[in-house]
């Protein structure tokens, strides 16, 4: 009989392709890219001497900026910090002027010393008290009615030097006197400030009804004891009949 021939072939050897690296097997363990480890030690080898010699060269100016930013990190917090607890502090004075003393009242810029008299205004009852100084006021800083129901018109001249300041004089009482009550329509027309009058003054808010509120009236007021209508002498009658009106015009009485 005619012998089978095997056709089952042998599978042939395949050869490595060309271009590929040659890989290098440890025993038992991953393949190493022999070319690629030394193009990365070749890199390095440049690359490290380069960092060294630039750090050598601006080592000092990277210290001083990472200083810098460390200093203005650590002190930002604090400076907001700081700076909300002033605003809190002139807020909760506003809110409570009767914390208020001659010291804080110096120092305020003469639009924040006319809103600090609105309110010591407002903390003794005359809840319309509003600041209208500036351009065009005619004199007058602050406007407001007492719980009696008189009309208060109040100018404020702020002294940053307190009573050694300049004096107030006569003129400033010429134009209060001039618009105080045809203009305003003030039955209280008064003159604050922080600082002193002259003698003429004196004599002349006398003879005009007009009230003076000079340095020593204005840290009793400040402090709370008494409103402003049961320090001044010689107010008009109140327009209104409340228990507090009638109080009022038995002391001035």
């Amino acid at each position: 009989m005619p012998r089978r021939r095997n056709l089952t072939r042998t599978p042939a050897r395949r050869r490595p392709g060309r271009g590929r690296r040659p890989v290098h097997r440890r025993r038992g363990g991953p393949a190493v890219d022999t070319v690629g480890l030394l193009a990365a030690a070749v890199l390095a080898s440049f690359l490290v001497p380069q960092a060294r010699h630039w750090l050598q060269l601006h080592g000092a100016d990277i210290a001083a900026v990472a200083v810098a930013v460390l200093t203005a990190g650590a002190l930002t917090p604090l400076l907001v910090k700081a700076a909300r607890r002033r605003a809190s502090g002139w807020t909760a004075r506003r809110r409570r002027p009767e914390g208020c003393d001659l010291r804080f009242l110096d120092g305020l810029h003469h639009s924040q010393f006319e809103e600090a008299v609105r309110d010591l205004m407002r903390r003794d009852g005359a809840h319309d008290a509003v600041r209208v100084g500036g351009a065009g006021d005619n004199g007058a800083d602050v406007k407001g009615t007492d719980p009696a129901g008189r009309r208060w018109v109040i100018q404020c001249k702020h002294r940053r030097d307190g009573a050694a300041g300049a004096a107030v004089g006569t003129p400033d009482l010429h134009v209060l006197n001039g618009t105080g009550r045809p203009v305003h329509g003030g039955d209280v027309v008064v003159l604050v400030t922080n600082g002193r009058f002259t003698a003429p003054a004196v004599k002349f808010a006398r003879s005009q009804r007009l009230h003076l509120v000079d340095r020593g009236l204005l840290n009793d007021w400040a402090a709370g004891s008494s409103p402003l209508w049961e320090l001044l002498p010689h107010l008009p009658a109140p327009r209104t009949s409340s228990p507090r009106s009638r109080g009022t015009r038995r002391l001035h009485s």
